[in-house]
């Protein structure tokens, strides 16, 4: 007997077991590249974008989210561009975002969120690693490696603090 169950296999023609809708409030598939202070854990490497910068070229965002994410600390990170691998995505974000060269990571770690009354899916690769030092990069204001832990939930941008905690760098209530 078929079935009539419509699976999340995405393609552009119609076949058994596949479908070419997506949710009302649609699916992204992003990359995050999360690197911590050598030695320091709960220091990680976050920005204030510079809303100025092409945002929607390097990560995606339109200049009224870049304006807007721009008031809080931001993950290095992009959408992934369409047919690009989640480990291209990290090595485009750490030379468009960062100006370095490909660096060793861990991941990706993969993590699926629901969201919104339209049920938007966010797909998210993460990637992790470590690094002593970091420059300034015109697609930022500023750059450091700040303390998660002992920032605020409100300064920082896009829900990132979630991307933390799924990695476990993100637990303030732990201090």
């Amino acid at each position: 007997m078929p079935t009539d169950r419509k699976f999340c296999r995405f393609a552009p023609t119609d076949r058994p077991l596949q479908t070419r809708e997506i949710p009302e409030g649609g699916i992204c598939l992003s990359a995050f590249v999360v690197l911590s202070e050598s030695g320091h854990r709960d220091r990680v490497l976050m920005g204030h974008l510079d809303p100025s910068a092409g945002w929607d070229h390097i990560g995606a965002l339109d200049p009224e989210r870049a304006a807007l994410t721009s008031k809080g600390w931001m993950l290095p990170s992009s959408h992934l561009i369409l047919g690009e691998s989640p480990q291209a995505a990290a090595d485009r974000i750490l030379k468009e975002q960062l100006g370095l060269p490909s660096h060793p990571l861990n991941g990706p770690h993969v993590f699926s969120e629901v969201y919104g009354p339209k049920n938007h899916w966010d797909l998210e690769f993460v990637f992790l690693g470590e690094r002593n030092q970091i420059g300034q990069h015109p697609a930022w204001t500023e750059l450091a490696f700040i303390d998660v832990n002992e920032t605020p939930r409100e300064e920082i941008s896009r829900y990132h603090d979630d991307i933390l905690a799924n990695v476990g760098r993100w637990n303030p209530a732990s201090r």
